[in-house]
């Protein structure tokens, strides 16, 4: 059982941070800060998957590396690049390396990144690869052997199953049934889209309560005010508020991390008795994260 697992089954209020793989083989920045700011303070640490469709060093390879340096990872998954065979063997690569943590996601569609001329795959989405995990446990894959029967596996990984949610989505109900399909799926945690309106959220999370499943609510540090109104314009459920936009631009430039980081803390502090824990995507700015533990009461 991974630390994530056992942390969450005890009933603590757990936090996770995240990196994002170089454009490149230059590791050491992201290691560096992983080790410096994130390890100690945080259950896991998720590793993105070539995020916004932007080409990256693959999250698996960081991954083993941060279980080098004692830092558990969340391996994350999107199902935009590779088919149900490359999936199923990224999925048993992983565990034979020792990585049990792994976030299902679909994944941004290639016209968000920097190879438009790809061609996307979404052979499996969210909820089908959370399936195929099962039965990868259960001791088969997806395959069918000549007699019509399920290919069996010569060694059987366990995983630790995450998967996603809007709580700020304009179709709140849509996301409820997706969460409700996801944990039928065999989804075991919950690491929700970024969330900067605690009433939102709790009416949210009211709405799946009949889930029984640990829900992290994501926090993404708003850097600038410019920042905060690209999302609300880009970021399909995300809804920063206009008093956070204010209070951002009436910062000085100097001040703007401090400022970022109390709205951080700030936030968490008021969605803590909604939920089980809080996933921190600082995008670069893993320096912050022992400031935004402190202001939100965790340490």
């Amino acid at each position: 059982m991974s630390q994530l697992q056992r942390q969450l089954a005890s009933g603590a209020f757990v936090v996770t941070g995240e990196i994002g793989p170089p454009k490149g083989i230059n590791v050491g920045p992201c290691l560096h800060e992983a080790e410096q700011y994130l390890k100690g303070r945080v259950a896991a640490v998720n590793v993105t998957d070539i995020q916004t469709a932007v080409m990256r060093l693959g999250s698996m390879a960081v991954c083993h590396m941060l279980i080098d340096l004692g830092i558990e990872p969340v391996f994350q998954m999107v199902c935009r690049d590779r088919n149900r065979l490359a999936l199923q063997s990224d999925l048993l690569s992983a565990a034979a390396l020792g990585i049990e943590n792994v976030l299902s996601l679909t994944g941004d569609h290639v016209v968000m990144g920097d190879h438009q001329d790809a061609k996307p795959v979404y052979d499996l989405d969210s909820v089908s690869l959370l399936q195929a995990m099962c039965a990868l446990e259960a001791g088969t894959d997806m395959g069918l052997d000549t007699k019509g029967n399920p290919n069996k596996l010569d060694g059987v990984p366990k995983f630790f199953k995450g998967c996603c949610t809007t709580p700020g989505s304009p179709t709140p109900e849509a996301q409820v049934i997706k969460l409700e399909k996801k944990a039928a799926a065999g989804a075991q945690f919950v690491q929700t889209q970024a969330v900067y309106d605690p009433k939102t959220f709790e009416t949210f999370m009211k709405s799946i309560r009949h889930i029984k499943i640990p829900v992290m609510v994501g926090i993404v540090l708003l850097k600038s005010a410019p920042m905060a109104k690209y999302m609300n314009r880009s970021v399909p459920g995300v809804v920063v508020p206009d008093e956070i936009i204010q209070r951002l631009a009436d910062s000085a430039k100097e001040d703007r991390q401090k400022v970022s980081t109390d709205i951080a803390g700030e936030l968490i502090r008021q969605m803590k008795p909604m939920c089980q824990g809080a996933h921190l995507m600082t995008l670069g700015w893993d320096h912050c994260v022992p400031d935004i533990i402190e202001k939100a009461e965790l340490s």
